[in-house]
């Protein structure tokens, strides 16, 4: 199968696209409104995009309230969800009206954050506080039937502190597969980051003249090259 994204793909239910560019974290993002009402979602267009600043990004469908909150406050939280909290996270996902508080919604503590006003999810194993950096709206598509498209917005904030549960950190290595996160995929499928999933590849280092490259065997020695 090969076809253009301006067309629909021949032969199947469902636009692949999410189904292929997997797996994606999930940015579970805590944000207030300006009365201070906190709000929570799951977004599945997350990443880390830099680590000099750490930045992070995602991406809202539409004028939802994360993105309105934090136009408004210039900040935001991002928890790290996992397979404990796979529930509470789907639940937090629904489209319930504007100041409707998703952490009491789907039966979660609120922490308070360090240095920004959204909370964070108590229970979750890792989470990120974040100011907003720059929001930059992305290219419509026309729907289907020529009507206008509901356009993404592009959000950007820097991560100006880190949480992480003492429990997941060893010999001063945060063990992420014990945390198991989750990871979105396509449809309404998800996977978790375990222990046994992960495993090392050491980073291959060029020869002296820049002609080849060679890769230490065995683990990890500790050392970023």
């Amino acid at each position: 199968m090969h076809y253009p994204t301006s067309a629909r793909a021949p032969g199947l239910k469902f636009d692949p696209f999410k189904a292929l560019a997997v797996p994606r974290p999930i940015g579970w993002i805590a944000s207030v409104d300006r009365d201070g009402v906190p709000n929570l979602a799951p977004y599945s267009f997350f990443n880390a995009i830099s680590d000099r600043p750490p930045m992070v990004m995602f991406s809202s469908g539409g004028r939802k309230d994360s993105l309105r909150n934090i136009e408004a406050t210039g900040e935001f939280t991002c928890s790290i969800a996992n397979w404990d909290l796979r529930e509470a996270m789907n639940l937090s996902s629904a489209p319930v009206a504007p100041g409707v508080d998703e952490f009491a919604l789907a039966g979660l503590a609120p922490a308070a954050s360090m240095l920004v006003k959204p909370p964070r999810v108590a229970a979750a194993p890792a989470a990120f506080e974040c100011r907003l950096w720059k929001t930059i709206a992305l290219p419509a598509q026309p729907g289907r039937d020529g009507a206008p498209g509901e356009g993404y917005t592009l959000v950007i904030g820097e991560v100006v502190a880190v949480y992480i549960a003492d429990a997941f950190i060893e010999d001063g290595i945060v063990q992420t597969g014990k945390m198991r996160p989750l990871a979105r995929l396509g449809y309404m499928d998800y996977a978790v980051v375990s222990p046994e999933s992960m495993f090392t590849l050491n980073r291959p280092t060029a020869s002296a003249d820049g002609q080849s490259a060679s890769v230490q065997a065995g683990p990890w020695d500790g050392v970023y090259r």
